[in-house]
């Protein structure tokens, strides 16, 4: 089920809300959190029942083996090692043979000629968020972290359906102690209302800002071949915006409906468009997985602790499990090791590049983050490569009406029809609607501030502002659009 649906804001979001209420209300406490564990599964078996098997399969044996690691003493170290080891193999095996299983049977075939059928396995949803969630409590299990939690708990903590799909990777201690919290089970308004500012402010990132950006990508793309220069650079523009508006707005509407339940999720983002390096880029973006990544491999591997030559290895290898988490291809492989080599070059020439104008830092890593995210949407090197070289020869400037013609709202067409000033700009200048987006984008990513950074308070604007833009996002769902990072 997808957040931005007529089932799951008009029948899903009620009944989570209503009956949960419902049940900590008659002091149902139990009740209500197996309530919320069967609407979370709802949720994930809705377009597939079959992926619940996988999924409780994962939770039943990740808390056995959790289990497992409480029981044994602490002097037990060898055995204790024994169960960790077991418990973190099964996990990396589950999402290598539903992830990567026909990418490696592929390479294999291509390097070998050898002919082994692929399975063609449709990929879970969310097996990497919620793997990687069970590993952290499989590693925190093993430092005795995790010993008086019940299974109720941590099946809730696994499934709990606003971070399962997509995010952020939570950890136990942030939302377990808040679900054993009984002043969190009382029907709280201030909450509410906090809640469906955030999740309808994340809509209409998704649905009319990302959606918008996604019709042109889709094109252009589609016909990269033949684009011009400037199409190149607009298609490039537009998937960076996209990818930003979309998994941002995911993430919005997540802690939109955890606040709703008086639960507060980890925020995901920080302005990472606002970042003067590629290092401050990634403690700004998909923050839950930065966090995962420098806490589990990172940290274990030696962080910066064993010379500059260790420290430039492990942040390759964490940049390469990165890549490889993302997506089962090279291009993701290869758009996560050039981060990781941008991100060890700048600590090598720290002390240069803090004499630089900050602007112009900013132009350089606005400039390769974009880049690199060519290669992270495009379907081959191939097709990345060519829309690079038409990038950097900027000898057609020519832009088609084929490409403006996705940013033609009808709300924007009714303004230019009805409105003086917008009628004569869009006369006047050739794919209005589609620069108005290119720089509202640019301007929001830039100078808004995070929906964290917000004091919230109830008030008559903030209330117009939710309710124009949840009317405004609703109407507009033509068609129900999987957010991106369900793909990841």
């Amino acid at each position: 089920m997808l957040f931005n649906s007529y089932i799951f804001i008009f029948l899903f979001m009620p009944l989570v809300i209503v009956g949960f209420f419902a049940l900590n209300h008659f002091g149902k406490y139990k009740a209500a959190e197996v309530y919320l564990i069967g609407m979370s599964l709802w949720f994930y078996g809705y377009y597939n029942p079959r992926y619940l098997i996988i999924i409780c399969t994962s939770i039943i044996s990740n808390y056995l083996l959790s289990r497992l690691l409480n029981m044994f003493p602490d002097e037990r170290t060898g055995l204790r090692k024994f169960v960790l080891t077991v418990g973190l193999a099964g996990n990396i095996a589950a999402i290598f043979y539903y992830k990567y299983y026909d990418f490696f049977i592929k390479n294999i075939n291509s390097v070998f000629d050898t002919s082994f059928n692929l399975r063609h396995i449709v990929l879970p949803l969310g097996i990497s968020f919620f793997t990687f969630q069970q590993i952290s409590y499989l590693v925190d299990s093993y430092r005795g972290e995790t010993r008086d939690y019940g299974f109720i708990e941590y099946a809730l903590f696994v499934v709990f359906f606003p971070q399962l799909i997509a995010g952020p990777i939570v950890l136990h201690s942030e939302v377990i102690p808040q679900f054993r919290d009984r002043e969190k089970r009382r029907l709280n308004m201030e909450n509410i209302a906090h809640g469906i500012y955030i999740f309808s402010v994340g809509l209409f990132k998704k649905v009319i800002i990302a959606d918008t950006f996604g019709r042109a990508v889709t094109w252009g793309y589609g016909n990269s071949d033949t684009l011009s220069s400037m199409e190149a650079v607009i298609v490039s523009l537009c998937y960076t915006f996209q990818l930003y508006f979309d998994f941002s707005g995911y993430c919005d509407m997540a802690n939109g409906l955890g606040r709703m339940l008086n639960i507060e999720l980890p925020w995901n983002f920080n302005s990472p468009y606002k970042a003067t390096s590629i290092i401050d880029f990634w403690s700004r973006w998909h923050l839950t997985l930065t966090r995962f990544l420098r806490q589990y491999i990172y940290f274990p591997l030696g962080g910066s602790y064993k010379g500059r030559f260790r420290t430039y290895l492990n942040i390759m290898i964490v940049f390469l499990v990165s890549g490889f988490w993302h997506g089962a291809d090279w291009t993701f492989v290869a758009w996560g090791l050039l981060h990781g080599m941008f991100n060890c070059l700048e600590r090598a020439f720290k002390k240069t590049r803090a004499k630089m104008n900050m602007i112009f830092q900013w132009i350089v890593t606005f400039s390769l983050v974009n880049l690199l995210w060519i290669l992270f949407r495009a379907d081959s090197f191939s097709q990345a490569a060519g829309m690079i070289k038409k990038m950097m020869l900027m000898d057609d400037f020519t832009v088609r009406g084929d490409l403006t013609g996705c940013f033609n709202l009808s709300e924007l067409n009714f303004l230019d029809s009805h409105v003086g000033i917008f009628d004569i700009l869009s006369s006047h200048i050739w794919g209005f609607n589609m620069w108005v987006f290119l720089a509202a984008a640019l301007i929001i990513v830039l100078n808004f501030k995070n929906l964290s950074e917000i004091e919230f308070r109830p008030t008559a604007g903030r209330a117009a502002v939710a309710v124009f833009m949840m009317f405004w996002s609703i109407t507009s769902l033509t068609g129900v659009s999987v957010f991106l990072y369900f793909g990841f």
